[in-house]
């Protein structure tokens, strides 16, 4: 099975502008999720996909060769990654190239490792499904979340406040954190999805290794994690 390692990265950003190439420790944190890719064993090939220029730059700088650049319609807010993955791979196609799967490896989850790349996608050639999906269990369990409401709140499961301690509690729940989506090429054209509910694989991995960045804080929390790695090392 060929697997593409597929790195969607558009210009545009509201919660960190420029999120893409924004400095983390000293380096653009694209450049985290390139290497790691870069760094599997398990990736055939790995494809940069941008409508910037300064992006795509980037991406040769660290070792990408970058021929390709995704068109506007596919580059809003509002376009979806499996769009501009099937595009990609149509592209690829027309120039006589193939594969069976792709691994979808978003540059907001600078902490992925190749390790992790390789563990998931071990799993997924195994595992007998036409997709995998990288999750952590839940640090905050859904049974002690709240959804508030106008005139009050209630509990997002009404049966919560009767338990009598968190270790009673279901503790199969699980976060889709975003770090690493497998998915085969059949699927994306037939779902244009990377996810099937109750049927894709689930690999549980380090909450941290699927740190998702979206705010500052989350940035900052990634430069603390770097950092402490960095002196251990």
């Amino acid at each position: 099975m060929k697997i593409l390692g597929f790195i969607p990265a558009r210009g545009g950003s509201k919660g960190i502008p420029g999120k893409n190439l924004v400095p983390l420790l000293g380096k653009p944190m694209l450049h985290y999720t390139i290497e790691a890719a870069r760094g599997s064993r398990g990736l055939d090939d790995v494809f940069l996909s941008s409508d910037d220029e300064a992006i795509i730059e980037s991406g040769r700088r660290c070792g990408l060769a970058v021929n390709y650049r995704r068109p506007a319609d596919l580059s809003g807010d509002r376009a979806l990654v499996v769009d501009a993955a099937l595009d990609a791979i149509d592209w690829l196609e027309d120039k006589g190239t193939t594969f069976d799967a792709v691994a979808l490896l978003q540059p907001t989850s600078p902490l992925r490792t190749a390790s992790d790349i390789d563990g998931a996608l071990e799993l997924f050639r195994h595992s007998g499904t036409q997709s995998l999906v990288a999750v952590h269990r839940m640090l905050e369990h859904p049974y002690e979340c709240i959804k508030g409401k106008k005139e009050g709140w209630r509990w997002l499961d009404k049966s919560s406040n009767k338990v009598a301690g968190r270790q009673e509690y279901d503790q199969d729940f699980y976060y889709v954190n975003g770090a690493i989506y497998v998915a085969e090429v059949d699927l994306l054209r037939r779902k244009r999805s990377f996810i099937e509910e109750g049927k894709s694989t689930l690999y549980p991995m380090d909450p941290f290794h699927g740190l998702d960045i979206d705010e500052p804080a989350q940035l900052a929390l990634a430069e603390f994690w770097l950092a402490r790695e960095a002196m251990e090392a």
